[in-house]
């Protein structure tokens, strides 16, 4: 039953890839027609063996012949080509499918799940079924024809001598179904350590740096060996089944084919049957056998394919974020009101607790606070990252939850710590996500450059904007990042902005720089910051303090360090 449930999703889910019914249809087509020239080579060849002599050699056969293997290659070609472009059509709509997917699931998802793993779903899973459309497919539906076709005219021919071959059938069937199951929970297997190999290998390339700086070569060397030797074992057990498979089939058909040599010998022997006409029995019997052979090969892929279908689901079945519904609004100068949010990433592991404040149009809301205390959590719940356990978060009246989360993130720019760079340009990481990005001006990319005070050292590059930054920016120093990060935030031109520590990780020269471009930014706009270091937030609207995932202490900096303890400590330590 479990089996068959795979089968038919495997089925749906190649159905809803919107197959190309013509290039199918006529794939198939020419698939039936090769195989049936192929059919009539076994019949014009016991001809010509038939009537084989230097003095009686019909050039008219040898002719047909020449033509029906010509004729053959060509429809074989054809429709070979057209059945690969269903398979890679069918794939090419499965990896969109699943990439469209991918990008719009939740944080929380990539949360959970190591992204080499989504990965290899991506590219490994829906490769297993290219394989199986592109490959086996093809050949399992000529292999068919060409069986139905040959057997129909060995019955016509000999039925004594056909029946003796389909003994063989049975007995091979009752061997490769359960090889076939064992093969399905072999691969499911092997498909989920690659996920995990992969997503493992992505992570340490990843932060070479730490490794190397850690002089982690030796344990990440362990870690690799142990999955490439997790890997090595499920291929084992991959080629004990194909070493099962592969000699049975030969064996069995070798059987057959030397069990109808000796009883056509004897036929012919006696007169009953003419050499010739075993000739053309025994090249049937070889259209019979190589198609079959190959099915091994099919329904192995089948299993696979299946197994990877699975996974290919899981995902695509997951529910993912509602971009552009819900309401479009526009925010500029209205309050946003936090009332009461309470928030856990894991069940009984509360991160926030009642959480409330506003911010008034144009205020500098900073937060302040041990770290671990949830301030980074709640501009995740203003991003709309997750959503909340309890409470609400609005704009003037209406709670953010009800607004189209493409139009709400639009309007938000974020600079965090990390000085997030995509691979790539200068010039395609300061319009990155841009509508229209392509057509935006050199002047326009050039203001912002220099509004973020990154103008300076983007001359200094011979390529100037179409400077290459390596991955994740890694050919920028760390205030250059931030302000590319920066610059990016002022051709968004946000109505809100939110800073998460940054300034955190930088030099005191390219920290003066960086506040100096936030300060400019600032202007204007209803801006919420984290700071550990104080003095980037002694002039805000409004500090609120966070400890354990709860409001402390609401107000300025002077009010903060008259009535509210910790802070206090915090001021002395830094600002005197």
């Amino acid at each position: 039953m479990k089996n068959n449930q795979g089968l038919k999703s495997f089925l749906l889910l190649i159905q809803s890839t919107n197959i190309p019914k013509l290039a199918l249809t006529l794939g198939l087509i020419g698939s039936v027609i090769t195989t049936l020239i192929g059919l009539t080579i076994p019949i014009l060849t016991g001809e010509l063996v038939d009537g084989f002599s230097l003095e009686s050699l019909s050039t008219g056969i040898i002719i047909a012949i020449v033509a029906v293997f010509i004729l053959q290659a060509v429809t074989d070609g054809v429709s070979t080509y057209l059945l690969s472009y269903v398979g890679q059509r069918i794939v090419a709509r499965l990896r969109e499918s699943m990439w469209k997917k991918l990008i719009r699931l939740p944080v929380r998802y990539f949360d959970k799940q190591a992204s080499g793993e989504s990965v290899s779903r991506v590219v490994n899973d829906t490769g297993i079924v290219k394989d199986l459309i592109t490959q086996h497919f093809p050949q399992f539906i000529s292999g068919v024809i060409s069986i139905i076709g040959a057997i129909t005219i060995l019955l016509i021919m000999d039925w004594k001598m056909t029946l003796i071959m389909l003994v063989s059938v049975p007995v091979t069937m009752a061997v490769m179904i359960p090889l076939g199951s064992k093969m399905s929970k072999v691969s499911r297997g092997l498909q989920d350590e690659t996920a995990t190999f992969t997503g493992m290998i992505q992570q340490t390339i990843s932060e070479i740096r730490l490794m190397k700086a850690s002089t982690a070569e030796s344990v990440e060397k362990q870690k690799g060996v142990a999955g490439i030797n997790r890997l090595f074992q499920f291929g084992l057990k991959e080629a004990r089944i194909f070493a099962l498979i592969g000699p049975l089939m030969y064996t069995v058909m070798m059987m057959v084919i030397v069990v109808i040599i000796g009883y056509g010998g004897i036929r012919v022997a006696e007169g009953s049957m003419s050499t010739g006409s075993l000739v053309a029995f025994l090249l049937y019997l070889f259209q019979i056998i190589f198609p079959i052979t190959s099915f091994a090969m099919f329904f192995t892929q089948l299993q696979k394919a299946k197994g990877a279908t699975e996974r290919i689901i899981d995902i695509l079945n997951l529910s993912d974020e509602n971009g552009q519904e819900g309401i479009e609004m526009d925010i500029s100068n209205l309050p946003i009101y936090v009332s009461d949010i309470s928030f856990a990433y894991e069940e009984g592991e509360t991160v926030l607790q009642n959480v409330s404040f506003n911010a008034n149009p144009g205020e500098m809301i900073a937060f302040a606070g041990p770290s671990g205390g949830g301030k980074s959590t709640i501009f995740s719940l203003i991003e709309r990252y997750y959503e909340l356990n309890s409470g609400e978060i609005l704009v003037s009246n209406t709670p953010i939850n009800k607004l189209s989360l493409e139009a709400w993130r639009s309007q938000i720019g974020y600079v965090s710590q990390e000085s997030a760079i995509m691979a790539g340009t200068i010039r395609e990481n300061l319009s990155y996500g841009m509508p229209d990005a392509d057509r935006i001006p050199d002047d326009r990319l050039w203001e912002v450059a220099k509004m973020a005070y990154a103008d300076g050292f983007i001359k200094e590059f011979n390529r100037g904007l179409d400077t290459d930054v390596g991955e994740r920016g890694i050919k920028l120093s760390g205030g250059q990042r931030q302000r590319i990060n920066i610059a990016r935030a002022f051709l968004r031109n946000p109505k809100i902005l939110m800073m998460d520590e940054a300034t955190a990780s930088l030099d005191s020269q390219s920290e003066g720089i960086v506040q100096a471009a936030l300060t400019r930014l600032m202007v204007g706009r209803t801006a919420f910051v984290i700071a550990h270091r104080l003095s980037t937030i002694v002039n805000a609207d409004k500090i609120i303090f966070i400890e354990n995932g709860k409001v402390t202490g609401i107000g300025t900096h002077q009010e903060l360090v008259d009535t509210h303890e910790l802070y206090r400590e915090f001021a002395e330590q830094q600002l005197t």
